[in-house]
């Protein structure tokens, strides 16, 4: 009896080191709502990407407008990811308005 315990143990300590560990996985600019409440009509082009960073998708057929994305995927299974939006629209070298949407969670 005593073995089988002795064994179990062992079994169980091993089965667990193997165990797969899946690493959070994010992509794209962090966006938080203290970044979107600095950004306000007619600051420059530099002061947004001094706010939130480099865009990550500027078009060159629409130089007025940059998507800033984020994704968070977690690792454990089943778990919700987190998706985060901000569209900036400039009117010249000022911004003219934005929409951001910073809290879509996807399955």
């Amino acid at each position: 009896m005593r073995k089988l315990l002795i064994f179990s143990m062992l079994l169980a300590s091993v089965l667990s080191a193997c165990a797969i560990h899946r690493p959070d996985v994010q992509q794209g600019n962090v966006l938080t709502k203290e970044m979107t409440d600095q950004l306000k009509p007619g600051i420059s082009k530099r002061q947004v990407t001094f706010i939130l960073g480099t865009p990550l998708v500027e078009d060159p057929f629409h130089s007025d407008r940059w998507d800033y994305l984020y994704l968070l995927a977690p690792g454990e299974p089943g778990a919700a990811k987190q998706f985060k939006r901000v569209t900036v629209y400039f009117k010249g070298d000022a911004l003219d308005r934005f929409v951001a949407n910073l809290d879509a969670k996807i399955n």
